[in-house]
């Protein structure tokens, strides 16, 4: 099954968002214009408004209050890749060339910062004040997630405690807000909020780990960028960790790299190679599956809905996807 099988009954709603997106993107300006709609056009799972509609479904279904969080939240992701790709100097996301590798850092960089502006311009206009403070705290802690991956970068002295607390400001923490703003603009119960809003974290917790389990299992083709991409970059994620910690020669091998990565004097191959043979897939999976069990859990203790089963199916995917 793929992820799109399992909200395909959401179909038309995620329609009528893409064509939102694609309309507040469209900026006065022609360059930051044709660089946003060439980020949009890059494509992407739009999983974060996929999760505020089933949230939504909760409480009182109305779309047009929907759009004014499922819209921002997308722009902001999308406003955070384009940040990403300038830092990680990225020539390539999705298979397609990036906003900087297309112009360079500063249209990336100001097309990045429009993005925003439009998204919290959106929310403005949102009928739930409350929705205000949890996207601005969202994005101040995704901030936070880029300084800190800014600072680990090419450290390979870190912790297994340090690397979960940056994905989680990085990548769980919208996802989680989604899921709590979705309940939220539909008036759903505070315990709703609640239990989705941790339900959401967990799937994103699990969303990020499995991103960084495929950066050394998946192919170029199925990751739209070559694979062993956070390792090259200096990017040192649970799989590297879990082999450094197991086999001290390749934590040497890394180390020398790291210190020196302009003699690329890191045999990519070899080391996902090495990577894979340590156990870290396994045991970067079975950390995964457990945040999963953890969102299914979040799941069971509210008042079962029609739509407790797509992200229940959802969960389970994001846990054990391929790409």
């Amino acid at each position: 099954m793929k992820l799109v099988d399992i909200y395909r009954h959401l179909r038309p709603d995620i329609v009528k968002l893409e064509r939102e997106i694609e309309a507040q993107v469209q900026a006065d300006h022609p360059v930051l214009r044709a660089a946003s709609t060439h980020l949009l056009k890059a494509g992407g799972k739009r999983i974060r408004p996929v999760f505020v509609l089933l949230s939504a479904q909760y409480g009182t279904y109305d779309l047009e209050e929907i759009k004014k969080v499922a819209v921002p939240l997308e722009l902001i992701h999308m406003a955070s890749l384009v940040h990403d790709d300038v830092i990680d100097n990225a020539e390539v996301r999705r298979g397609k060339k990036t906003i900087k590798s297309q112009w360079d850092n500063r249209v990336a960089m100001y097309t990045g910062d429009y993005i925003f502006a439009k998204a919290t311009e959106i929310a403005a206009f949102s009928s739930y004040p409350q929705v205000h403070p949890v996207l601005s705290y969202a994005m101040e802690e995704m901030c936070i997630g880029e300084i800190e991956q800014i600072r680990d970068q090419f450290r390979t002295e870190q912790t297994l405690k340090q690397y979960l607390k940056r994905i989680r400001r990085k990548t769980a923490l919208l996802i989680s807000v989604s899921c709590e703003l979705g309940a939220l603009v539909s008036g759903a119960s505070p315990s709703v909020q609640y239990a989705l809003k941790w339900y959401g974290y967990y799937v994103g917790m699990a969303f990020q780990i499995t991103d960084d389990i495929l950066d050394f299992v998946g192919s170029e083709k199925e990751l739209g960028k070559p694979a062993g991409s956070d390792l090259i970059q200096g990017n040192i994620t649970y799989p590297a960790l879990y082999a450094m910690e197991k086999n001290p020669e390749f934590r040497k091998n890394i180390n020398r790299y790291m210190h020196n990565p302009s003699e690329e004097s890191l045999e990519v191959e070899e080391a996902i190679e090495i990577i894979r043979k340590s156990g870290a897939v396994n045991a970067a999976k079975s950390l995964a599956d457990k945040y999963v069990a953890k969102a299914v859990r979040m799941l069971d203790i509210i008042p079962e809905e029609e739509q407790h089963a797509s992200l229940k199916k959802i969960a389970v995917y994001i846990g054990s996807r391929k790409f």
